[in-house]
């Protein structure tokens, strides 16, 4: 969705619906487009616990049928959720 700088100013509130209903906004000036608008992610903390070690416990099971052995070393990448996720 294109939005220019003044229809930005004169229907900031529809604007803002739109990107909380998970569309991006190009934020143009005379045409030319100058910013990206995006919905906010949400963080991987805020996962149902539930849901999370239900995959893991798919990713297992699967990684057994394959007979995939993951080294510990995978998973050291020295960074915290927030860094990965760049959040």
């Amino acid at each position: 969705m294109d939005v220019s700088v003044r229809e930005l100013r004169n229907h900031t509130g529809r604007v803002i619906a739109a990107i909380e209903a998970g569309t991006p906004v190009v934020l143009t000036v005379h045409g030319r487009p100058v910013a990206d608008i995006v919905p906010r992610r949400t963080r991987a903390e805020r996962r149902p616990t539930e849901d999370f070690l239900a995959d893991l416990d798919e990713l297992r099971h699967l990684a057994r049928e394959l007979g995939v052995t993951p080294r510990a070393e995978d998973y050291d990448l020295g960074l915290s959720t927030d860094d990965a996720f760049g959040t």
